[in-house]
């Protein structure tokens, strides 16, 4: 990932985060959705209550599992040396989703292929997973606003198992607030160059 000998790239956490979010959300909504055509073994009204239900328990266990690593990761974070470089919003978030397609396109196929069981369940817990992953890059803005800090990790660590929070990432780098091209939470900076600002 780096440009030269002894320079690191650094990707935001709330980037990584966040990158899945759409995948997940989206897909699992159509694949819910289609389970209102279908009557499945269970019926349509009991598969998408189940649906329903999956997505309140995916989305808030995918929004409260490993905050406090994260948390403990940020509360430790160091500031990053001038010489490191910062991935662009878009590249982390093509690397992330490139790392994961035939996982997602697979999750998408066996939600659709579930509505002949339970019509509408599973798609509906694949898009709550999303909900909680943008619910937590959100909670991760809020806490880069009260620091005033962006939080920033090594994408070759955030891409292995466990993610931005897992157990071989070590340690977070923190900028200043208006650093790279995505604003705190992983939204897109309006208008600012690519890693422009430090």
């Amino acid at each position: 990932m780096a440009r030269g000998a002894g320079v690191e790239a650094l990707a935001r956490v709330a980037v990584l985060v966040r990158a899945g979010a759409v995948p997940l959300f989206w897909p699992g909504l159509v694949a819910g959705g289609a389970g209102a055509f279908v009557p499945g073994l269970t019926g349509r009204w009991i598969g998408l209550y189940a649906g329903l239900a999956l997505f309140l328990l995916v989305a808030l266990t995918v929004f409260f599992v490993r905050r406090g690593r994260y948390a403990e990761l940020a509360a430790s974070a160091g500031k990053a040396p001038r010489s490191v470089i910062l991935q662009d919003r878009a590249v982390t978030v093509r690397a992330w989703r490139r790392a994961h397609r035939w996982w997602l396109v697979l999750a998408f196929c066996v939600a659709a292929g579930a509505n002949f069981a339970v019509p509408g369940a599973l798609g509906l817990a694949f898009a709550g997973a999303g909900f909680g992953l943008w619910a937590k890059s959100l909670w991760l803005g809020g806490r880069e606003r009260t620091a005033d800090v962006l939080l920033w990790v090594s994408p070759d660590a955030a891409a292995r198992r466990g993610g931005p929070a897992g157990r071989q990432v070590g340690a977070y780098r923190t900028t200043g607030i208006g650093a790279g091209d995505a604003r705190p939470g992983g939204t897109r900076r309006a208008g600012a160059g690519a890693g422009a600002r430090r």
